[in-house]
């Protein structure tokens, strides 16, 4: 990774570079993605995750604040 942060627009089944990058940060961990890792989003709340675990947190989260 040359440590440059990626802006991205997710899609259903893919997303977008905006500002080009090698990574982005996991909405919940703070971890860095590496673009071609990248396989967990919400493209309702536009946030990069980086393994199902934290996808889960943030369902959770999500689900109880409706």
């Amino acid at each position: 990774m040359n440590r440059n942060k990626a802006k991205l627009k997710f899609y259903p089944n893919r997303f977008e570079v905006v500002e080009d990058g090698d990574h982005v940060v996991c909405a919940i961990s703070g971890k860095p993605i590496p673009l071609n890792k990248l396989s967990y989003w919400s493209v309702e709340l536009q946030e990069p995750y980086f393994s199902p675990k934290e996808v889960k947190v943030r369902y959770d989260k999500f689900k109880n604040n409706k």
